[in-house]
């Protein structure tokens, strides 16, 4: 796989994601330790593979994750959009303190929130699958109107 600039990216285990699980339309898929500009694209790709063969509830685990740039947390906002337009949840599990600091500062918790554990994220629905609808948030300025939509729906 080639990234937009050019670069190649396949066949490197540093760029990897690692499926944990797959079982009807939910898949675990564990992030690498790295989620950069370098590689965020290559995972997004895997993850848009996993969605394209049927996933539907994609859990991401973040345990292993120890850098995250904006690549990164950019790659995730569009794999929730893509999920999103499909019907489809994405779930982010396990991220470090830092890193959830960092999705609440965002805004990021109204749109998708991130669980504890990857197991809570299986086990609990998220924001917007509680009762079978889904809110469909497509904004440009999202996470931003998405966040003031999620304040304004009682819950």
């Amino acid at each position: 796989m080639t990234r937009p600039d050019g670069n190649d990216l396949e066949g490197s285990p540093f760029f990897m994601l690692t499926v944990r699980m797959q079982h009807g339309d939910a898949t675990i898929a564990r992030l690498p330790e790295t989620v950069d500009y370098d590689n965020a694209y290559l995972v997004g790709a895997q993850c848009e593979d996993l969605v394209n063969s049927g996933c539907t509830t994609l859990v991401v685990d973040a345990s292993k994750v120890t850098y995250m740039d904006s690549s990164g947390i950019s790659m995730l906002v569009t794999l929730w959009r893509i999920l999103d337009q499909r019907g489809g949840v994405l779930r982010v599990a396990a991220l470090s303190a830092h890193y959830e600091q960092v999705w609440n500062l965002l805004g990021l918790e109204q749109v998708f929130p991130v669980f504890p554990t990857v197991d809570a994220a299986l086990q609990t629905p998220a924001a917007g699958d509680v009762s079978g609808t889904r809110e469909e948030c497509t904004t440009p300025d999202m996470p931003a109107a998405c966040a003031a939509r999620a304040e304004k729906t009682p819950g």
